[in-house]
């Protein structure tokens, strides 16, 4: 599968909980809010001043390695 902007911080992580560190990375330290979950990876990236592309590209390549 691969991963989008667009995807849910919780459905990434019910894939693959070990998918955190990376969200850990950019100080999205709050994974167990059940409004955190409800993000998608690029609000997420918003509100962290993170680079959303950047972000989703290590998922891709974790995931690929799976």
């Amino acid at each position: 599968m691969k991963i989008t902007k667009d995807m849910l911080i919780g459905d990434v992580l019910d894939m693959d909980s070990g998918a955190a560190e990376f969200f850990f990375e950019i100080g999205m330290h709050c994974l167990g809010c059940p409004a955190s979950r409800g993000e998608s990876i690029e609000q997420a990236c918003e509100v962290h001043g993170t680079d959303c592309d950047e972000l989703v590209d290590k998922l891709n390549k974790y995931f690929e390695n799976k």
